[in-house]
């Protein structure tokens, strides 16, 4: 269990918020509209009203406390760079900011942040591999080689084992798990079968994957 300070509670604040309650962390939430800190209590163990840019303020929380600090503010990029920058002079051990443009993630880096997510370009990047083909499942990109798809079974791996394909050896693509009825197995030998009612999860160079599936 981490302490979580978050900052910032719109749509993507409160979706965080929920998120990290289901993880059984503890989490204090900030946004100076009591509406929206309203609209979280019941997914936080502590809340406050108040402005995130105000040094006094933020001090008064104990940003030292907190294993990690996320600024989710999304409709002001003014108050999320100060907020940023702020924990950061406070001592903060890990701050981790939104940005909607690339131009705000390089500011943000530079002031305070040590980890920048980007939801819309991540979304985006995201929606176009799922739509290039019908077998994409899920996918979840780890650099700007690597990435982790969840594909149905192609008809031509039917009935076949998984040293059979030694998609491994041939596209340096390794099964990290199958999924069938909702539940992912792990437990993955080469004698294991493949069949069109199961997914598969895979790790891989993006080409490499695309090569595989046709995608």
């Amino acid at each position: 269990m981490k302490s979580i300070l978050l900052i910032g509670l719109g749509r993507f604040g409160k979706h965080i918020a929920m998120k990290l309650y289901e993880m059984n962390h503890q989490i204090m939430a900030v946004d100076y509209n009591e509406e929206r800190v309203n609209g979280v209590l019941s997914f936080v163990t502590s809340a406050q009203i108040g402005d995130s840019t105000n040094e006094e303020f933020l001090s008064s929380l104990g940003i030292r406390n907190f294993d990690a600090c996320i600024v989710a503010i999304g409709d002001d990029f003014q108050s999320s760079l100060e907020t940023a920058s702020l924990l950061k002079e406070l001592g903060a051990k890990k701050v981790i900011a939104r940005a909607s443009r690339g131009v705000q993630e390089k500011f943000l880096l530079r002031n305070g942040a040590d980890e920048v997510v980007y939801p819309e370009k991540q979304l985006a990047s995201w929606t176009a591999i799922r739509c290039t083909s019908e077998h994409i499942l899920d996918y979840i990109e780890l650099d700007k080689d690597y990435s982790i798809f969840e594909l149905s079974v192609p008809d031509m791996w039917n009935g076949r084992t998984i040293l059979q394909l030694d998609i491994r050896k041939k596209y340096g693509i390794n099964i990290l798990g199958i999924r069938k009825d909702g539940r992912l197995n792990m437990n993955v030998a080469a004698d294991t079968v493949l069949s069109r009612e199961k997914s598969i999860l895979v790790l891989g160079k993006q080409k490499a994957v695309q090569k595989c599936f046709h995608i």
